[in-house]
Order: C-alpha cells, then structure tokens, then sequence
C-alpha cells in the first residue's frame, strides 16, 4: 500500500522489519508467512499458530487470525482479560496449558495481538516454551507500537515490581497497522504519546520540536502524523537496540528515562490504576528536576517537556493516594532492574535530545525531585 513504511531491526540472524501501514491487517498472514519462511526456509510441516489477544481487540485479532486461515495455518486464538493484572504467572501458565493441548511443539508461532501487556506476556510464552518458538507481534495500540513491540524485552509482573520476570526474545516481525488507532480510546492513546515524548527527550531533539510544532494533528491522529511519529520513534529505539541488543553496554538504558520513577509509581499506585505511559509521564518531570537539581540542566528543558506534555493530555502530577510515600517510592525504586548495587541508576538529560546514566544522586534530591499528590 502506498505510504507503507519499514524500519529494520539488523541484529544479525536476529534481524527483522516493522511494516508501518494502514489498512492492510487482512493480509497480514501473508507477510507473516514470508517472515516465517524467511526463517525456517526447510520447514514442510503444519504451519500451526496461537493468537493471544485481550477482550478489548478480540476483533483485531479474528482479522489476523482470519488471514492465517487463508495463507494456510491451523490458527487458534485465546482471549484474556483486558489490563496490567494479565501479565502475570497465573495467565503465563494457563497459555502454556493451552499449548500443551493443541501439541505445539517447537516451530509453532505465537502472534501477540494487543497492547504491551499482550505483547509482553506472549512474548516471554515464545520464548520459554520449549525454550523459544517463534514470535510476531501485532501491536494495537500507540505505546506497543513505538516501546514494547520493538527490541525483544518480554515479560511478566511480580506483585513487587513490574517486570521483574523476563527474558530477551527477538520477534520475525512487528506489523503496525496504524488504522486500528481510530478505535483506541483516548486515554491510551495519549499514554502513548508520552514514550513519543521520551524518544525526542532522549536522542532526537529536532523530533522534540517537530512535536512542539505538530500538536494539533498529533491531538486529532491525523495519519501522515501518525505513521510519521511511528516510524521515527521505531528508528531511534532500533538503533539504540542494535547497540545495545542485551543491556550489557548501557546503551540500551538510556530508553528508561522516566521509568525508574514511573514503574515505582506504577506499582504503589496498584498496577492498572495508572497506566504506563502516565506513570512515565510523571516519571520524566521527576527525572528532569532531579537533572535540575543537581545541575546538570536548566530549568527551560523541564519546562518544554511540562509544556508537551500538558499539550498531550497527560499527567504531570501524581494521582491522589496514600500508598505513593517518598519511603515507598525509594524502596520500590530499589527492586528496579537499574540497580546497581546500592546504587539506584537514573537516567538524566543533560540537554534536550541527550541523557545519561547517573548512578550517584543523592537520594535527598531524588525525593525533592518527586511532585505531591494531586487533591
């Protein structure tokens, strides 16, 4: 289709493409057949798939699925509830049940179709069943689209922490469909744009002004917008990922800037009740005045960033509650994957569109950096 747009992923023979298009989700199981040839050129047996969606785009789904049938799969597909709570043991392990009764075995391809939380515990089923099967994703919401569905982090929650379970497992690709975004409700639509927001914070500040500039289409989706902040958001993170395909460098820190924060305020707030994007949003102002405070920046590069993002609809302030302490939030930050020791890692601009690892601020300034509860 005409506007489709690729961005490759090049990790050797882990490589792979994200389809940027519109419309196109029917024929979907055509290049998700050519994906899996690609990798398995010697493969003659049933070509068998599970879908695993949510109730809220079982729809999405049934179109992929649909596709499947036609390209010739023996495609089954298993709906779950809709929410952060999924993404935990219990669902992990009634997916491996269902596996173990349609005989899966270790060229079945599992196709997430969903959100972050869909893509993120389908992924981590393909990669520990059997010790990896193959995996594409089908992201249908902004956030999957330009965060999770790109770089091959799957995973599951521990009541402690988010993500506390994981693993590395690259899909054989990613196919976005920007036009199921006319059904996503705004409230996940925006929480999206806040990992949009991060990537012009982080690498990109001439993408930072071109959503300064571009409000208002970004605001209303219009779709040259869209499949724009898509394909340029998809481009940093595959670079960054292509450095930096295990987190052993560094490099690929940098992509948490406002998480070390917001997965703490995430949890305390009971997973679900804030969603990802808005616990980053709020997470990226407190990152930002932390910067501040220790000198590392002005004050005019917190400012745009509360200016976007207030643009944007999102929260700049946390929810009202009890359970979101300066003590909690600390010890939560603790569990965070980014810990180095007794060392908390945060990730800080040092200007617009460049940040660092910091792995000694004082913690004094960090809870400084915190806002109040809203009331």
């Amino acid at each position: 289709m005409s506007g489709d747009r690729t961005v490759h992923v090049s990790l050797q023979d882990r490589s792979y493409d994200i389809l940027i298009t519109s419309g196109t989700l029917g024929s979907s199981g055509e290049l998700i057949t050519r994906w899996f040839r690609a990798k398995y050129p010697n493969h003659s047996g049933t070509q068998q798939a599970l879908l695993v969606t949510d109730e809220n785009v079982s729809s999405h789904a049934k179109t992929v699925q649909d596709s499947l049938t036609q390209a010739g799969w023996t495609a089954d597909c298993v709906s779950l509830p809709a929410g952060e709570p999924t993404k935990s043991l219990a669902e992990l392990s009634n997916l491996y049940d269902r596996m173990i009764r349609m005989n899966a075995g270790r060229h079945t391809l599992v196709v997430g179709v969903g959100g972050g939380v869909i893509g993120d515990l389908s992924g981590f089923l393909a990669a520990t069943y059997t010790r990896g099967v193959p995996f594409v994703q089908v992201p249908t919401t902004l956030l999957a689209d330009v965060d999770s569905s790109v770089g091959g982090k799957v995973g599951i929650n521990h009541p402690a922490a988010k993500n506390m379970i994981g693993a590395f497992h690259q899909p054989l690709g990613v196919f976005i469909d920007t036009e199921v975004l006319k059904t996503l409700p705004d409230r996940e639509y925006r929480a999206g744009l806040a990992e949009v927001v991060k990537y012009g914070v982080i690498l990109d500040e001439k993408f930072f002004e071109y959503l300064e500039a571009s409000i208002d289409k970004i605001n209303r989706r219009d779709p040259e917008a869209l499949r724009y902040i898509i394909t340029r958001s998809c481009e940093l993170k595959a670079m960054v990922v292509e450095g930096d395909e295990f987190e052993r460098t560094g490099l690929r820190a940098v992509l948490n800037y406002g998480h070390t924060f917001g997965h703490a305020f995430e949890a305390l707030s009971g997973y679900g009740q804030l969603l990802h994007g808005e616990a980053v949003s709020i997470g990226m102002l407190c990152a930002s005045r932390l910067a501040e405070r220790m000198g590392r920046i002005d004050h005019s590069v917190t400012e745009r960033q509360v200016a976007l993002l207030k643009a944007f609809h999102l929260p700049v302030d946390l929810p009202p509650t009890d359970a979101i302490t300066p003590e909690a939030v600390i010890d939560k930050m603790r569990l965070d994957k980014k810990t180095v020791g007794d060392h908390i890692r945060f990730v800080l601009p040092s200007r617009m569109g460049h940040v660092e690892i910091v792995k000694d601020a004082p913690l004094a300034d960090a809870i400084a950096a915190l806002p109040k509860p809203s009331r």
